[in-house]
């Protein structure tokens, strides 16, 4: 019978330390939290030092039970949890849930679990870290309140069931705060001009206008008192009448040497910002395939093994075991060339995660190679980029052989820069699309300049001016990880909560991809403009910066909890009883008047917002209650089906789950259907038809419309087509980068590669 018992929080965990442990030690999971605040109030008792009301969370009641019953039996129980604050706070949850059962209870963390790491915990346990139980207490608290005092007031003045967040808001401001810059921008005209330039025995090469009289020429955004910018096509014709006639003379010919060191081995961030560029994987999706590298892949028959470290972080430092591990790989595998004298070290600048590793991989005898077949696709791409990153962040640096060529020509000074690898250093392994390579391109395929011998005071020849029009161009709107970069820049959030911000304000309906770039929807800028306007000291980038410093300084122990609430909490709620006494006012400013009148009473109309967004309303309501979308939104997508209830046509609409087929009598008639895709339930037995439904967070799946009856459901679209080699009534469409879209049978897997047919029109 096991003598201790191990309580991590995921199952995945388990089986990969019981290879470890042995038999003495049985592992259980909590799969998660076990306590949280309630759901449907605020949960925080503010007279009493902001006590947290903790509640069982429904469904663990079992969980918690099994965990006391295999306690009572233990004569050690290790709390293994992750290792950051949420994982202390689990497991002091814990440590309460189990309490008097006789055995001792101690805290241990893995920042990586390989057998050394976790045997080297279980020998060294500690008490709970009540300074990172008190961090965490804080923040939830602090969200708590924000969240559930400032979301009713969103509720009263824009519309019902809106949600406000203390991070999450502030991260809409600066995406709300981008497009506003991008839709203020007016582009401005600007000139460049190259020449096509002969020197020695015909060669060729070009060079840019780099100055004018001793003035750098510049884009119109780099203005200063030794910087000109060329504005107009009149202007530049003035240049060109100079230049043609100018004798041209190599002024200086400077030759040095640049060096690139390697990049930090990734932190949370760095590594969503790279996954994204690289491989287009979402915030959410790379955490979600980072955390199951971490807990454990099956790669062989002793079990599943952890490959990576832990994956929230925001430190880049590196245990010495690491290092050296590392640095004997890339001695075997590059040679010593690529081998420093010293490790490389980076800084951190935060010091209270610090005792957090980077990511990186757990077994230097674990190349991608050698696990690639036991990976899915998206786990061995982040694997390789996990792994390829951290060795070439311990290798020597590139260096590059530079050549800078000035060449006068009057009172104008062209410049040519030429740059070549001369040793790849790190670059060999990891390379960025702006690094040029040994053949002279950078990752784009653009070829970098290689000069011809030139010496000071030769004369060269002018073969052809070429002049170019640009216009300065707004800022671009922000991809998920290039909002995630800014989060870090400001310092607003942590590692763990990055990928849930973004996903939430997607989730709400506040922002939207546009061509991979996140534009903030109509909804989305209201709910900040309401913000920004009535709470402008809470939802700003400074004080989310300042609060996350002092959720620092109490993990810290600098700072005590209650105080930083109660120093927060006195002033946020004068100004929210301030707007309680303006909500009829705030509401009214909300309402758009329009020249248009109600059928129904002939008042006025006024656009209003609604759960579903803007709507047309009557001015007179409550007198009067109609209602109607608004102008060019009336147009739905007509079907030949007809209301079973009145025989009026029915449309297209789109609700809270997704596209439905309802009533264009309405609101006389409310009869609505499901969107049928024409296609029969393929369940023996099953008179049902494939119908569009949606999970609770939105997503888009295919079900039967006999559920729950019927079980089926597919998250592949069905299109109506037999399978050619086993007659099954229908094929899925399917999408990848090599085949691009086409065709799979879901029950004998034959393929067809061809365009996807087009979605059928709805039916009942």
């Amino acid at each position: 019978m096991p003598k201790n018992l191990v309580i991590v929080e995921s199952p995945a965990k388990t089986r990969t330390l019981s290879r470890f442990l042995g038999k003495d030690y049985e592992i259980m999971a909590t799969i998660g939290h076990i306590i949280d605040l309630p759901k449907s109030r605020i949960g925080i008792d503010v007279k009493n030092g902001f006590k947290p009301d903790y509640q069982v969370i429904k469904g663990k009641e079992k969980v918690i039970s099994a965990l006391k019953k295999a306690a009572r039996k233990a004569t050690t129980v290790y709390l293994a949890p992750d290792p950051d604050r949420e994982g202390e706070a689990i497991a002091w949850h814990i440590a309460n849930s189990i309490a008097n059962g006789g055995a001792q209870l101690v805290r241990v963390t893995f920042n990586e679990i390989t057998e050394s790491a976790v045997l080297e915990a279980i020998n060294n346990p500690r008490e709970i870290n009540m300074n990172l139980v008190n961090a965490q207490q804080a923040r939830r608290v602090l969200d708590r309140i924000v969240g559930y005092t400032v979301s009713p007031f969103l509720w009263k003045t824009v519309a019902y069931n809106l949600s406000a967040g203390r991070v999450q808001s502030v991260a809409l401001r600066l995406v709300c705060e981008r497009e506003a810059e991008i839709q203020a921008f007016k582009p401005q005209e600007y000139w460049q001009i190259a020449a096509d330039l002969i020197a020695g025995k015909n060669e060729k090469f070009t060079a840019r206008l780099y100055q004018i009289d001793g003035k750098t020429v510049v884009r119109p955004t780099e203005k200063g008192p030794k910087k000109i910018t060329i504005t107009s096509e009149k202007e530049v014709k003035g240049y060109l009448e100079e230049l043609k006639v100018a004798d041209y003379l190599v002024s200086q010919v400077k030759k040095s040497q640049r060096t690139r060191r390697p990049f930090a081995p990734f932190i949370t961030s760095t590594l969503q910002q790279d996954a994204a560029r690289v491989y287009r994987l979402s915030p959410k999706a790379t955490m979600s395939t980072a955390q199951k590298l971490y807990e454990g892949i099956e790669i062989g028959q002793d079990g599943p093994t952890g490959l990576i470290t832990y994956m929230r972080t925001d430190s880049p430092r590196v245990s010495k075991e690491a290092l050296g591990a590392v640095r004997k790989y890339i001695g075997k595998e590059f040679g010593k060339n690529y081998l420093p004298a010293k490790p490389n070290f980076y800084g951190s600048k935060k010091k209270a995660q610090d005792a957090h590793e980077a990511i990186r991989p757990t077994y230097m005898s674990l190349p991608p190679s050698k696990v690639k077949k036991r990976l899915t696709p998206q786990q061995f791409k982040l694997y390789s980029l996990i792994w390829n990153r951290f060795v070439a962040s311990q290798m020597c640096p590139a260096t590059f052989n530079v050549e800078t060529v000035d060449i006068e020509a009057g009172r104008f000074l062209f410049r040519v820069t030429a740059q070549k690898i001369a040793f790849d250093g790190f670059l060999k392994l990891y390379r960025e699309s702006k690094e040029p390579d040994e053949n002279g391109k950078n990752g784009n395929g653009d070829n970098v300049e290689s000069l011809p011998e030139l010496s000071e005071k030769d004369q060269l020849k002018l073969k052809e001016l070429k002049p170019s029009q640009a216009f300065t161009k707004p800022p671009t709107r922000f991809s998920e990880a290039m909002l995630v970069k800014e989060l870090e820049a400001e310092g607003i959030g942590r590692p763990s909560t990055y990928a849930s911000i973004i996903s939430t304000l997607k989730d709400r309906k506040y922002v939207e991809a546009q061509e991979r770039k996140l534009a903030p929807t109509d909804l989305g800028t209201t709910v900040n403009r309401t913000l920004v306007e009535n709470l402008p000291d809470v939802f700003n980038v400074a004080f989310t910066a300042e609060m996350e410093e002092e959720l620092d300084l109490v993990e810290e122990g600098a700072e005590d909890w209650v105080t930083v609430l109660q120093e927060f909490y006195e002033p946020f709620m004068e100004t929210i009883n301030d707007l309680k006494k303006r909500e009829k006012e705030i509401k009214a400013s909300m309402v758009e008047k329009t020249d248009e009148t109600c059928e129904k009473c002939g008042s006025p109309m006024v656009i209003k917002w609604g759960r579903n967004g803007k709507f047309m309303a009557c001015s007179a309501y409550p007198e009067c209650k109609s209602t109607k979308p608004l102008p060019g939104e009336e147009a739905q997508m007509e079907t030949d089906e007809v209301c079973e209830k009145c025989g009026s046509p029915m449309v297209v609409k789109v609700g809270r789950f997704g596209r439905f087929l309802a009533c264009s009598a309405y609101p006389d008639c409310k009869s609505t259907k499901a969107i049928t895709l024409g296609i029969d339930c393929p369940k023996t037995g099953c008179n049902g038809q494939i119908v569009e439904k949606r999970t609770r967070g939105k997503k888009l799946f295919y079900g039967c419309s006999k559920y729950p009856k019927c079980d089926f459901a597919s998250w592949d679209q069905p299109v109506k087509k037999k399978c050619p080699e086993c007659n099954h009534p229908f094929m899925v469409a399917k999408v990848s980068k090599k085949k691009g879209e086409f065709l799979r049978c879901p029950d004998c897997k034959h393929e067809l590669v061809e365009s996807k047919e087009t979605t059928p029109e709805p039916t009942a």
